[in-house]
């Protein structure tokens, strides 16, 4: 281990980080010990896409999560993080299928299974980018256990959920408007689509009834897919067109019969009350296609362009043939007329292209009797949220809940475990590969060409990691997990489907807590996304600053839940926070010769001493009762107010008159053993937050274990806590603020030695103020300090401060020229004024009121609530000078 004095002046992240962790992996840190005699605690890490490479959003999950992992094996907990990463189906094969591009290929060209093959090269190249940046920002997962939902396992235990679901009827094939991305080339599911409100045009069209002069008007944002309608709908309670139900109209254009019907789905209030229906292409008129028989004319194919069903449009771009359309229907005198219109457009969420709804025969999970059980765990408290409101969210979209679509119609992923016998024509759902049918004995058997959505085996990720369906020690010891730390945003995609997974095949939940974090926002409050060009790149910030600064930066200020701006001046106060525990910490260690490390000398302790640790044991009790709450950014910032203002800005002040005297050592071995104590517990409270700087600076202490991450975890202890020096100590430092302040405000050059008059009221404050004598001198520069129970006989001109019941006097012969503050204070005083004048002006001006934005008038409103506070504080002081 390195002396004390070696410690480099200034700390170089790069120069440390990678050297620790690779200590930490080295000796095994990261692996559980699978210990009978500790609790276990463990996590399964949201498993990032193997296409990823570390953003924002990745970095405050994973802090978050290491935070905890930290903290538990430090609590004695036998912990178990576990990694791996997601084969994320449509983004990779979209990736690899850029790549062919680029070589003139497509998927086609070279068939399923040598373009499989390119994926698991492109896997193998690229794949491993996003743990190696986990790891620069020093995740503690246990890497031995690293998994991907493609490996071997994972992809056996999605097999055999398939091949139970199947057998139980819970999931089944067949017919159903699914959200098709055109650009994909796959079935999407409903969560992966985003709405957004979108301005358009919503067009009446005139569709004569047959065998009268009528006609019905109906009211659609989408005119091309008029061509596929096979009916037109209305309230049953709605007279206007009551008359109208049970004949037919004619679709205008193609002249094709449609019936008109009754139904109470039809909104009386929307455009003209009556419906066009498309059951091949709206979800809605699909349900209503099937209660009254309706026929499907998909006139929009898998490739966004019109089928032969759209007539003369056939072959026409899907917004091609609306252009065409709309003038075809204005030329015969079909368009009644085109209003404005606001309604929310769906975009897939990869590729932003707007997606259709159409008919296609696709793989389902029937979602009602999992979500039952699944809704009564969060119900029951078995399963908790925090914060609490989000448990709300997931209640809501598990009671609405509909089937799950789950095929894709990709090559990359867990293809569908079905095979059709071209002999008997009967399905085959097995675990594994069938060499013959079971019903027919043929062997001419065919597999589905579908792939599963990726959440499928995303959803079994808690236990298919550990090895189920086999019941593993891992199993036995880990599951269910302590807590699962995850976006707002994946709530529905993923903690809900992991929950149904887990109740249906472990019976059991497979996390106690979910822990939500917010969205990482700009300053501005916006989304980081490429096409506004703020984004940040979280290694250039570890690269610049360093992986503790990066997670401190992240964590502090933010609440459960709770989005999080991201600002750089918040990155470079961190920097400087890590630099100043650095020098605090060097501090302590040059001044530590001659010391042992042993017991505290509680007999010997002087007030700071007693105070600082009383301090402590307050803060290791607050910040594990935070963390404890899963309130991490409350915790780091309360370790961060005692490291910065009460033991670097105080305690190793008040310290430094007994390192300094050589004359004294027993004093000066005290306050030695002090700092040695305090700085070891906040290395020890700040390691799971800054894991790097804490671990060098550990490794320079005399008298510490191998690692402070296998550290036990402080444990406040109350025979170090002294609550009458607390107060006093407070007594202490309000003083010294006081003269301090009084200092600054009157020009009071630091290096002047001045006298001053404390007046306390009660004997205690001033038996407080007596045992704390010697700070008050040293720290406030006092040439002569008057401490008094009685109220004192002053000269003509003093500076005063009143701290409730003890008064702080500064006489000013000598020590300032008062006439020349008068004067520079008056003209203070008058430029403020002038300002303030100003800024009323036009505060009061209604045009500046009616045409200024929000932001602009609060910025004026603060700056005219700064200018009187600040005219108040010269006024005041002028005051004490001069009486006026």
């Amino acid at each position: 281990m390195a002396q004390a004095g070696q410690i480099p002046t200034v700390y170089n992240p790069a120069e440390v980080e990678h050297k620790w962790y690779r200590v930490w992996q080295e000796r095994g840190y990261f692996t559980p010990r699978l210990d009978a005699g500790r609790p276990p605690f463990s996590m399964v890490i949201p498993p990032p896409n193997v296409t990823g490479s570390l953003h924002l959003g990745h970095a405050l999950n994973n802090t978050l999560q290491d935070i905890l992992a930290r903290w538990k094996r430090m609590q004695g907990y036998d912990t178990l993080w576990l990694p791996g990463t997601d084969h994320a189906g449509i983004a990779t094969q979209a990736r690899v299928e850029e790549t062919l591009a680029q070589e003139g290929l497509t998927r086609h060209d070279l068939g399923r299974e040598r373009f499989l093959e390119r994926v698991w090269e492109w896997k193998r190249l690229y794949g491993d980018k996003i743990i190696s940046q986990l790891k620069m920002l020093g995740c503690s997962c246990d890497w031995t256990r690293e998994r991907f939902t493609m490996d071997e396992g994972c992809s056996a235990a999605v097999r055999e959920v398939f091949v139970r679901l199947y057998h139980k009827g819970l999931i089944y094939r067949g017919d159903y408007i699914i959200n098709w991305c055109p650009k994909c080339h796959t079935t999407i599911s409903d969560i992966e689509v985003d709405h957004e409100e979108t301005t358009g045009s919503l067009w009446h069209i005139r569709y004569p009834v047959e065998g009268s002069a009528e006609s019905i008007v109906v009211a659609t944002t989408r005119p091309e897919t008029m061509l596929g309608d096979t009916g037109v709908a209305v309230h049953p309670d709605d007279e206007r067109y009551r008359h109208l139900v049970g004949r037919w109209a004619v679709l205008p254009i193609l002249g094709r019969r449609i019936p008109i019907f009754a139904d109470e789905y039809v909104d009386r209030d929307f455009g003209t009350g009556a419906v066009k229906v498309t059951p091949a292409h709206d979800p809605n008129d699909f349900e209503m296609g099937e209660r009254h028989g309706l026929e499907r004319v998909q006139v929009i194919g898998d490739d966004a362009c019109m089928t032969e069903a759209a007539g003369p449009y056939r072959g026409m771009d899907r917004y091609q043939c609306r252009e065409r359309l709309v003038r075809d229907l204005q030329e015969q005198g079909y368009l009644v007329s085109v209003e404005e219109h606001q309604y929310a457009l769906g975009r897939c969420y990869r590729c932003e292209t707007v997606i259709e709804p159409l008919i296609s025969k696709q793989w389902f999970v029937r979602m009602k009797p999992l979500a039952e059980p699944a809704i009564q765990v969060v119900v029951d408290g078995r399963t908790r949220f925090v914060p609490a409101r989000f448990a709300r969210v997931y209640l809501n979209w598990m009671e609405n809940i509909r089937d799950w679509c789950i095929s894709r119609q990709l090559w990359w992923g867990h293809r569908i475990p079905v095979w059709y016998c071209q002999d008997c024509g009967q399905e085959v759902c097995v675990s594994a590969d069938p060499d013959a049918c079971p019903h027919c004995g043929g062997s001419e058997l065919v597999q589905d060409p579908d792939v599963l959505d990726t959440w499928f085996s995303s959803a079994l990720w808690p236990f298919s990691t550990m090895g189920w369906p086999e019941s593993t020690p891992d199993l036995q010891r880990f599951y269910p997990t302590s807590v699962l730390v995850t976006g707002r945003d994946i709530i529905f995609f993923w903690v809900a489907r992991m929950i149904f997974s887990g109740l249906e095949f472990m019976h059991e939940v497979p996390f106690r807590d979910v822990l939500i974090h917010g969205l990482i926002l700009d300053a501005l409050g916006r989304k980081m996304s490429k096409s506004l060009g703020n984004g940040i790149d979280p290694l250039d910030v570890i690269e610049k600053y360093g992986a503790d600064t990066l997670r401190f930066s992240l964590i502090t200020g933010s609440t459960p839940g709770n989005d999080i701006r991201f600002h750089w001046d918040k990155v470079e106060n961190t920097r400087n926070f890590a630099n100043k525990v650095w020098n605090a910490a060097r501090f302590v260690m040059l001044n530590l010769e001659g010391f042992e490390p042993g017991p505290l000398p509680v007999g010997e302790l002087e007030l700071a001493d007693r105070w600082i640790l009383s301090r402590l044991q307050a803060k290791i009790t607050e910040t594990t009762s935070l963390l404890e709450a899963y309130d991490l950014g409350e915790a780091a910032r309360t370790v961060y107010d005692f490291v910065w203002d009460e033991f670097c800005d105080w305690y190793i002040e008040l310290a430094k008159g007994r390192l300094y005297d050589r004359q004294q050592p027993a004093r000066r071995a005290v306050a030695q053993a002090v700092l040695h104590h305090v700085l070891l517990d906040l290395l020890r409270l700040l390691h799971p937050f800054m894991p790097f700087v804490t671990e060098e600076i550990y490794q320079h202490l005399p008298g510490v274990g191998e690692s402070v991450m296998v550290d036990p975890w402080p444990q406040a202890r109350p025979e170090l806590v002294w609550p009458a020096e607390v107060e006093a100590m407070q007594e202490v430092i309000g003083v010294i603020r006081a003269l301090r302040t009084l200092r600054s405000e009157f020009g009071i050059a630091p290096g002047s030695q001045i006298a001053a008059v404390v007046y306390a009221h009660q004997a205690r404050g001033l038996a407080a103020l007596e045992a704390g004598r010697e700070y008050v001198g040293r720290l406030a520069g006092l040439a002569e300090l008057v401490l008094t129970g009685q109220a004192p006989d002053l000269p003509e001109h003093a500076l005063s401060a009143h701290l409730g019941e003890v008064e702080v006097f500064v006489p000013l012969a000598g020590v300032i020229d008062r006439e020349k503050q008068v004067e520079r204070l008056v003209r203070d005083r008058q430029r403020t004024e002038a300002e303030l004048a100003k800024v009323a002006a036009k505060l009061q001006s209604e045009a500046f009121l009616a045409k200024a934005p929000a932001e602009v008038v609060a910025k004026e409103r603060a700056r005219q609530e700064e200018l009187r506070a600040k005219w108040e504080g010269i006024s005041r002081r002028l005051q004490m000078l001069s009486g006026k």
